[in-house]
Protein backbone atom coordinates (compact mmCIF):
# COMPACT_ATOMS: atom_id res chain seq x y z
CA UNK A 1 0.00 0.00 0.00
CA UNK A 2 1.27 3.50 -0.77
CA UNK A 3 1.47 6.38 1.71
CA UNK A 4 -1.91 7.58 0.44
CA UNK A 5 -3.51 4.25 1.36
CA UNK A 6 -4.43 3.49 -2.24
CA UNK A 7 -3.65 0.25 -4.05
CA UNK A 8 -4.91 -1.52 -7.23
CA UNK A 9 -8.63 -1.92 -6.54
CA UNK A 10 -10.99 -4.82 -7.22
CA UNK A 11 -14.74 -4.33 -6.86
CA UNK A 12 -17.70 -6.58 -6.17
CA UNK A 13 -19.39 -7.61 -9.41
CA UNK A 14 -22.94 -6.31 -9.97
CA UNK A 15 -24.99 -8.99 -11.77
CA UNK A 16 -27.88 -8.13 -14.10
CA UNK A 17 -30.67 -10.57 -14.96
CA UNK A 18 -31.73 -9.89 -18.58
CA UNK A 19 -34.41 -11.38 -20.81
CA UNK A 20 -31.67 -12.22 -23.33
CA UNK A 21 -29.03 -13.37 -20.81
CA UNK A 22 -27.34 -16.78 -20.71
CA UNK A 23 -24.75 -18.61 -18.60
CA UNK A 24 -21.36 -17.65 -20.09
CA UNK A 25 -20.78 -15.19 -17.24
CA UNK A 26 -20.38 -18.36 -15.15
CA UNK A 27 -19.10 -20.94 -17.65
CA UNK A 28 -16.69 -18.66 -19.54
CA UNK A 29 -15.84 -15.88 -17.09
CA UNK A 30 -16.11 -17.93 -13.90
CA UNK A 31 -18.51 -15.62 -12.06
CA UNK A 32 -21.29 -17.10 -9.94
CA UNK A 33 -24.50 -15.10 -10.44
CA UNK A 34 -26.72 -17.26 -8.18
CA UNK A 35 -29.57 -16.89 -7.28
CA UNK A 36 -30.35 -15.22 -10.63
CA UNK A 37 -31.76 -17.61 -13.28
CA UNK A 38 -29.34 -16.19 -15.86
CA UNK A 39 -27.06 -13.23 -16.27
CA UNK A 40 -27.05 -10.92 -19.27
CA UNK A 41 -24.41 -8.53 -18.07
CA UNK A 42 -22.13 -7.65 -15.17
CA UNK A 43 -21.19 -4.16 -14.11
CA UNK A 44 -17.57 -4.39 -13.01
CA UNK A 45 -16.70 -0.74 -12.32
CA UNK A 46 -19.66 1.61 -12.02
CA UNK A 47 -20.42 5.06 -10.64
CA UNK A 48 -24.04 4.92 -11.86
CA UNK A 49 -26.46 5.91 -9.11
CA UNK A 50 -28.18 2.82 -7.73
CA UNK A 51 -25.39 0.62 -9.12
CA UNK A 52 -22.30 1.84 -7.29
CA UNK A 53 -19.22 -0.35 -7.25
CA UNK A 54 -17.92 -1.37 -3.82
CA UNK A 55 -14.31 -2.42 -3.11
CA UNK A 56 -14.11 -6.17 -2.54
CA UNK A 57 -10.71 -6.62 -0.87
CA UNK A 58 -7.96 -4.89 1.05
CA UNK A 59 -8.06 -2.11 3.64
CA UNK A 60 -10.61 -0.11 1.61
CA UNK A 61 -13.01 -3.07 1.38
CA UNK A 62 -16.66 -1.97 1.62
CA UNK A 63 -16.07 1.57 0.36
CA UNK A 64 -18.03 2.69 -2.68
CA UNK A 65 -16.46 4.32 -5.72
CA UNK A 66 -17.97 7.77 -4.89
CA UNK A 67 -16.61 7.47 -1.33
CA UNK A 68 -13.15 6.76 -2.73
CA UNK A 69 -13.36 9.77 -5.05
CA UNK A 70 -14.50 12.02 -2.19
CA UNK A 71 -11.60 10.86 -0.02
CA UNK A 72 -8.77 10.66 -2.57
CA UNK A 73 -9.86 12.99 -5.39
CA UNK A 74 -7.00 13.49 -7.90
CA UNK A 75 -4.84 10.83 -6.22
CA UNK A 76 -7.37 8.31 -7.48
CA UNK A 77 -8.55 9.91 -10.70
CA UNK A 78 -5.65 12.13 -11.79
CA UNK A 79 -5.68 15.94 -11.62
CA UNK A 80 -6.90 16.38 -15.19
CA UNK A 81 -9.71 13.84 -14.83
CA UNK A 82 -10.78 15.14 -11.42
CA UNK A 83 -10.92 18.74 -12.65
CA UNK A 84 -13.10 17.63 -15.59
CA UNK A 85 -15.47 15.19 -13.86
CA UNK A 86 -15.26 15.95 -10.14
CA UNK A 87 -17.12 13.33 -8.12
CA UNK A 88 -18.59 11.61 -11.22
CA UNK A 89 -16.61 8.52 -12.25
CA UNK A 90 -16.51 8.88 -16.07
CA UNK A 91 -16.52 5.24 -17.23
CA UNK A 92 -18.70 2.15 -16.87
CA UNK A 93 -17.11 -1.27 -17.47
CA UNK A 94 -19.29 -4.29 -18.29
CA UNK A 95 -19.22 -7.87 -19.49
CA UNK A 96 -22.17 -8.88 -21.68
CA UNK A 97 -23.42 -12.38 -22.51
CA UNK A 98 -25.99 -12.38 -25.31
CA UNK A 99 -27.80 -15.72 -25.24
CA UNK A 100 -30.36 -14.11 -27.54
CA UNK A 101 -30.38 -10.98 -29.70
CA UNK A 102 -30.45 -7.73 -27.76
CA UNK A 103 -32.89 -5.03 -28.87
CA UNK A 104 -32.10 -2.75 -31.80
CA UNK A 105 -31.09 0.43 -29.98
CA UNK A 106 -29.26 3.75 -29.99
CA UNK A 107 -27.77 6.05 -27.35
CA UNK A 108 -27.89 9.87 -27.23
CA UNK A 109 -24.78 12.04 -27.40
CA UNK A 110 -23.71 14.41 -24.63
CA UNK A 111 -25.78 17.34 -25.88
CA UNK A 112 -29.04 15.41 -26.22
CA UNK A 113 -28.51 13.43 -23.01
CA UNK A 114 -27.82 16.63 -21.05
CA UNK A 115 -30.93 18.30 -22.45
CA UNK A 116 -33.28 15.35 -21.92
CA UNK A 117 -31.84 13.50 -18.93
CA UNK A 118 -29.20 15.75 -17.32
CA UNK A 119 -26.76 12.94 -18.03
CA UNK A 120 -23.65 12.10 -20.01
CA UNK A 121 -24.20 10.62 -23.45
CA UNK A 122 -23.17 7.08 -24.23
CA UNK A 123 -20.27 6.43 -26.53
CA UNK A 124 -18.98 2.88 -26.13
CA UNK A 125 -16.77 0.15 -27.55
CA UNK A 126 -16.88 -3.65 -27.65
CA UNK A 127 -14.08 -6.20 -27.44
CA UNK A 128 -15.35 -9.63 -28.49
CA UNK A 129 -14.11 -12.17 -25.94
CA UNK A 130 -15.94 -15.25 -27.26
CA UNK A 131 -18.34 -15.85 -30.13
CA UNK A 132 -20.24 -18.94 -31.22
CA UNK A 133 -19.67 -19.95 -34.82
CA UNK A 134 -21.53 -17.60 -37.17
CA UNK A 135 -22.52 -15.14 -34.42
CA UNK A 136 -23.33 -11.66 -35.71
CA UNK A 137 -23.87 -8.16 -34.42
CA UNK A 138 -25.27 -4.99 -35.95
CA UNK A 139 -23.43 -1.71 -36.07
CA UNK A 140 -24.69 1.13 -38.28
CA UNK A 141 -26.37 0.98 -41.68
CA UNK A 142 -25.44 -0.96 -44.82
CA UNK A 143 -26.34 1.87 -47.24
CA UNK A 144 -26.83 5.62 -47.32
CA UNK A 145 -30.17 6.48 -45.69
CA UNK A 146 -32.05 9.39 -44.14
CA UNK A 147 -34.78 9.70 -41.54
CA UNK A 148 -37.56 9.14 -44.09
CA UNK A 149 -36.00 5.89 -45.37
CA UNK A 150 -35.37 4.77 -41.80
CA UNK A 151 -39.00 5.41 -40.80
CA UNK A 152 -40.30 3.60 -43.87
CA UNK A 153 -38.39 0.45 -42.88
CA UNK A 154 -39.26 0.84 -39.21
CA UNK A 155 -42.97 1.03 -40.01
CA UNK A 156 -42.79 -1.95 -42.40
CA UNK A 157 -40.82 -3.97 -39.83
CA UNK A 158 -37.95 -4.37 -42.32
CA UNK A 159 -35.14 -2.60 -40.42
CA UNK A 160 -32.82 -5.58 -40.92
CA UNK A 161 -32.72 -4.78 -44.65
CA UNK A 162 -30.83 -1.54 -44.00
CA UNK A 163 -28.73 -2.56 -40.98
CA UNK A 164 -25.06 -3.51 -41.30
CA UNK A 165 -24.24 -6.95 -39.89
CA UNK A 166 -20.81 -8.27 -38.96
CA UNK A 167 -19.90 -11.91 -38.33
CA UNK A 168 -17.54 -11.81 -35.37
CA UNK A 169 -14.68 -13.74 -33.80
CA UNK A 170 -12.80 -13.36 -30.53
CA UNK A 171 -10.49 -10.36 -30.65
CA UNK A 172 -12.74 -8.27 -32.90
CA UNK A 173 -13.21 -4.65 -31.82
CA UNK A 174 -16.05 -2.24 -32.59
CA UNK A 175 -16.26 1.44 -31.66
CA UNK A 176 -19.79 2.78 -31.28
CA UNK A 177 -20.03 6.55 -31.00
CA UNK A 178 -23.28 7.87 -29.57
CA UNK A 179 -25.94 7.90 -32.29
CA UNK A 180 -24.93 4.67 -34.00
CA UNK A 181 -27.77 2.15 -34.25
CA UNK A 182 -26.61 -1.26 -33.00
CA UNK A 183 -27.43 -4.54 -31.36
CA UNK A 184 -25.47 -7.53 -30.08
CA UNK A 185 -26.54 -10.82 -31.63
CA UNK A 186 -26.96 -14.13 -29.85
CA UNK A 187 -23.88 -16.21 -29.08
CA UNK A 188 -21.53 -13.33 -28.22
CA UNK A 189 -19.70 -12.62 -24.96
CA UNK A 190 -17.90 -9.28 -24.87
CA UNK A 191 -16.30 -6.60 -22.75
CA UNK A 192 -17.88 -3.16 -23.01
CA UNK A 193 -16.26 0.17 -22.16
CA UNK A 194 -18.58 3.16 -22.14
CA UNK A 195 -19.29 6.57 -20.75
CA UNK A 196 -21.07 6.61 -17.41
CA UNK A 197 -24.64 6.55 -18.65
CA UNK A 198 -27.55 4.14 -18.51
CA UNK A 199 -29.63 5.77 -21.24
CA UNK A 200 -30.77 3.47 -24.05
CA UNK A 201 -33.43 4.19 -26.65
CA UNK A 202 -34.90 0.81 -27.59
CA UNK A 203 -36.02 0.93 -31.23
CA UNK A 204 -37.27 -2.62 -31.74
CA UNK A 205 -37.31 -5.67 -29.48
CA UNK A 206 -38.46 -8.45 -31.86
CA UNK A 207 -41.94 -8.46 -30.27
CA UNK A 208 -40.72 -10.67 -27.41
CA UNK A 209 -42.39 -10.76 -24.01
CA UNK A 210 -41.02 -11.05 -20.50
CA UNK A 211 -42.02 -13.77 -18.04
CA UNK A 212 -45.05 -11.68 -17.11
CA UNK A 213 -46.23 -11.64 -20.72
CA UNK A 214 -45.35 -7.96 -21.22
CA UNK A 215 -43.40 -6.43 -24.09
CA UNK A 216 -40.53 -4.14 -23.12
CA UNK A 217 -40.97 -0.42 -23.61
CA UNK A 218 -39.85 1.04 -26.93
CA UNK A 219 -38.45 4.55 -27.46
CA UNK A 220 -38.93 4.84 -31.21
CA UNK A 221 -39.83 8.53 -31.12
CA UNK A 222 -37.03 9.53 -28.74
CA UNK A 223 -34.53 7.70 -30.96
CA UNK A 224 -35.21 9.80 -34.06
CA UNK A 225 -33.19 12.81 -32.91
CA UNK A 226 -30.41 10.60 -31.54
CA UNK A 227 -29.66 8.50 -34.63
CA UNK A 228 -26.64 9.14 -36.84
CA UNK A 229 -27.99 8.29 -40.30
CA UNK A 230 -24.54 8.48 -41.90
CA UNK A 231 -23.32 5.43 -43.82
CA UNK A 232 -19.71 4.31 -43.30
CA UNK A 233 -17.59 1.98 -45.43
CA UNK A 234 -16.11 0.09 -42.49
CA UNK A 235 -17.43 -0.25 -38.95
CA UNK A 236 -14.88 -2.67 -37.57
CA UNK A 237 -11.78 -1.36 -35.77
CA UNK A 238 -8.53 -2.51 -37.37
CA UNK A 239 -5.51 -2.94 -35.13
CA UNK A 240 -2.12 -4.65 -35.00
CA UNK A 241 -1.18 -6.57 -31.85
CA UNK A 242 2.25 -5.72 -30.49
CA UNK A 243 3.82 -8.34 -28.16
CA UNK A 244 4.61 -6.92 -24.71
CA UNK A 245 3.62 -3.40 -25.75
CA UNK A 246 0.39 -1.40 -25.76
CA UNK A 247 -1.38 -1.81 -29.11
CA UNK A 248 -3.83 1.07 -29.77
CA UNK A 249 -7.46 0.04 -30.27
CA UNK A 250 -9.66 3.09 -29.69
CA UNK A 251 -8.89 6.68 -28.80
CA UNK A 252 -11.73 9.17 -28.36
CA UNK A 253 -12.48 12.11 -26.04
CA UNK A 254 -14.12 9.74 -23.54
CA UNK A 255 -11.57 6.94 -23.25
CA UNK A 256 -8.43 5.42 -24.72
CA UNK A 257 -8.21 1.64 -24.94
CA UNK A 258 -5.13 -0.41 -25.81
CA UNK A 259 -4.52 -4.15 -25.97
CA UNK A 260 -1.66 -5.59 -23.92
CA UNK A 261 -0.57 -9.08 -24.96
CA UNK A 262 2.26 -10.10 -22.65
CA UNK A 263 4.33 -13.24 -22.14
CA UNK A 264 7.05 -11.67 -19.99
CA UNK A 265 7.38 -9.10 -17.20
CA UNK A 266 6.92 -5.52 -18.42
CA UNK A 267 7.25 -2.16 -16.69
CA UNK A 268 4.65 0.56 -17.23
CA UNK A 269 4.99 4.27 -16.43
CA UNK A 270 1.67 6.11 -16.59
CA UNK A 271 2.88 9.41 -15.09
CA UNK A 272 2.37 11.35 -18.32
CA UNK A 273 -1.30 10.41 -18.84
CA UNK A 274 -2.51 11.93 -15.53
CA UNK A 275 -5.38 9.44 -15.26
CA UNK A 276 -6.46 6.30 -13.46
CA UNK A 277 -5.98 3.11 -15.51
CA UNK A 278 -8.42 0.21 -15.75
CA UNK A 279 -7.15 -3.27 -16.56
CA UNK A 280 -9.73 -5.68 -18.02
CA UNK A 281 -8.44 -9.24 -18.02
CA UNK A 282 -9.33 -10.97 -21.30
CA UNK A 283 -7.10 -14.04 -20.98
CA UNK A 284 -4.60 -15.44 -18.50
CA UNK A 285 -3.44 -14.45 -15.04
CA UNK A 286 -1.28 -11.40 -14.28
CA UNK A 287 0.36 -9.97 -11.17
CA UNK A 288 0.70 -6.22 -10.56
CA UNK A 289 3.62 -5.03 -8.48
CA UNK A 290 3.91 -1.43 -7.30
CA UNK A 291 6.10 0.55 -4.91
CA UNK A 292 5.79 -0.43 -1.23
CA UNK A 293 2.68 -2.48 -1.91
CA UNK A 294 1.49 -6.06 -1.76
CA UNK A 295 1.37 -7.61 -5.27
CA UNK A 296 -2.14 -8.13 -6.64
CA UNK A 297 -3.06 -10.91 -9.06
CA UNK A 298 -5.99 -10.79 -11.46
CA UNK A 299 -7.37 -13.34 -13.93
CA UNK A 300 -9.75 -13.58 -16.90
CA UNK A 301 -12.98 -11.82 -16.02
CA UNK A 302 -11.39 -9.53 -13.40
CA UNK A 303 -11.17 -5.76 -13.65
CA UNK A 304 -8.65 -3.66 -11.73
CA UNK A 305 -8.75 0.09 -11.11
CA UNK A 306 -5.20 1.42 -10.85
CA UNK A 307 -5.19 4.77 -9.00
CA UNK A 308 -3.50 7.65 -10.80
CA UNK A 309 -0.84 8.00 -8.09
CA UNK A 310 0.39 4.44 -8.74
CA UNK A 311 1.82 5.29 -12.11
CA UNK A 312 4.94 3.08 -11.93
CA UNK A 313 4.04 -0.60 -11.98
CA UNK A 314 5.28 -3.98 -13.14
CA UNK A 315 3.04 -6.54 -14.84
CA UNK A 316 4.05 -10.21 -14.76
CA UNK A 317 1.94 -12.82 -16.59
CA UNK A 318 1.73 -16.41 -15.39
CA UNK A 319 2.15 -17.46 -19.03
CA UNK A 320 0.37 -15.53 -21.76
CA UNK A 321 -2.06 -12.75 -20.84
CA UNK A 322 -4.35 -10.43 -22.76
CA UNK A 323 -5.42 -7.25 -21.01
CA UNK A 324 -7.41 -4.23 -22.11
CA UNK A 325 -5.72 -1.07 -20.82
CA UNK A 326 -8.18 1.82 -20.44
CA UNK A 327 -7.71 5.44 -19.36
CA UNK A 328 -8.82 9.01 -20.08
CA UNK A 329 -6.46 10.79 -22.50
Amino acid sequence: MTASGLYPLKFKTIFKDKIWGGNKIKTYLGKDYAPLPNCGETWEISGVKGNLSVVSSGTLSGKSLPQLIEEYKSQLLGEKVYSQFGSEFPLLIKYIDANDDLSIQVHPDDELAKKRHNSFGKTEMWYIMQADEGAQLNTGFNQPINEAIYLEHLNKNTLNEILNFETVNSGDVFFLPAGRVHYIGKGICLAEIQQTSDITYRIYDFDRKDDQGNKRELHTQEALAAIDYQYYDDYKTQYTPSPNKSAPLVSCPYFTTNLLEIDQTINKDYASIDSFVIFIAIEGKTTIEYENGTPITFSKGDCILLPANLYNIQLTPESNSKILEVYIS
